[in-house]
């Protein structure tokens, strides 16, 4: 008897079965945002976007409407009102004593006038003419009459400025300094001892500018300005004198024969420079056909004998002892011994 073989049944899996969810739950649909529209003026994602109020005034939100804040309100309009009235008070003060409008008019220059400029002051002799140019200037109420100006610095060579003496003067301060420490005598007191001394310096002759337009019966604040102006181009052949000086003496000051002949030839340009300058402002001539209304006011014969002596005297002994004084420079070891002993005391005490 035979057995027969036994095979077991193919295996079923039994059928998958997926998870139900019990709770549904709606998932938002995510889309991206329109595109912004086009607008001149565009705030789209800015915090700080302006919006303006109803008071007309335009704040940020993003402070919490501080500005909104009646009290911040009254405190910017205080603040600003003290401001204006602080201003208007300078200006009247300052206008007592210098006017704003006649010093624009000194500093209206250009690059191709400066430099013209400095060739005149240092090589005075063969310039010809000497008087400044005039403008009529027609008044709005009266059309048919025309006062005459001077032109502006830029639009005339002859016209003074303020912008050179003023850059000399800088300039004059700085290079002493720097050329007393290339000979080592630098100390921290050169520059404010050279500060001073030129400060001083201006300020006397200022002075005795006024007190010389007092003497001379010159009211006219434009000629007080002029010759304040006139005063300061000597700082341009003082800073010639030292640099020069300097290089030819090697680092030993302004003194010897190279010094004392730069000095002169400056000093001789500077004084023939307000000797041919000045005499159209201190002595305008009768005979010159001047219009009428342009300022220039004829003077008697005693009062232009007094004006030339003046004239002498301040373009020749005034600069030269100014002249001399700011351009003292020496460079000897006993000198700088000294300084250096100065300057040891300074830094013990």
């Amino acid at each position: 008897m035979q057995r027969s073989s036994y095979a077991p049944p193919p295996a079923h899996s039994p059928p998958l079965h997926h998870p139900v969810p019990q709770h549904v739950s709606t998932v938002p649909m995510m889309r991206s945002p329109p595109p912004p529209q086009s607008q001149s003026h565009s705030n789209y994602g800015s915090p700080y976007s302006s919006q303006t109020t109803a008071t007309g005034g335009t704040f940020a939100p993003g402070f919490g409407g501080f500005m909104n804040d009646p009290t911040a309100q009254m405190g910017y309009q205080i603040g600003k009102t003290a401001l204006s009235t602080g201003q208007e008070y300078m200006e009247q003060n300052i206008n007592r004593y210098v006017s704003i409008p006649a010093l624009k008019h000194y500093f209206n220059v250009s690059t191709p006038y400066v430099l013209r400029k400095l060739l005149l002051v240092l090589f005075p002799w063969r310039h010809k003419p000497w008087s400044r140019e005039q403008r009529p200037s027609h008044s709005s109420s009266d059309p048919s009459s025309s006062n005459y100006h001077f032109l502006p610095p830029r639009d005339d060579l002859n016209s003074p400025d303020m912008y050179i003496p003023v850059m000399a003067f800088v300039t004059y301060i700085l290079l002493s300094t720097l050329l007393a420490g290339l000979r080592g005598q630098f100390h921290p007191e050169v520059m404010g001892l050279t500060a001073t001394t030129a400060f001083v310096v201006v300020l006397l002759e200022i002075l005795g500018l006024k007190f010389g337009t007092y003497v001379l019966s010159i009211n006219n604040d434009s000629q007080l300005l002029d010759l304040v102006a006139y005063s300061g181009y000597k700082f341009v052949g003082v800073i010639v004198t030292l640099v020069v000086s300097e290089t030819l003496n090697r680092g030993a000051g302004t003194g010897g024969w190279a010094g004392w002949t730069i000095f002169t030839y400056t000093f001789m340009a500077n004084a023939f420079f307000l000797l041919r300058s000045l005499k159209y402002v201190l002595l305008p001539d009768s005979s010159s056909s001047t219009p009428a209304g342009s300022g220039m006011h004829t003077v008697a014969r005693s009062q232009r004998n007094r004006r030339t002596q003046f004239l002498f005297i301040y373009s020749y002994i005034v600069q030269f002892i100014f002249m001399w004084i700011l351009s003292r420079q020496d460079g000897s070891p006993t000198q700088a011994k000294t300084a250096a002993a100065a300057a040891g005391k300074v830094i013990g005490t």
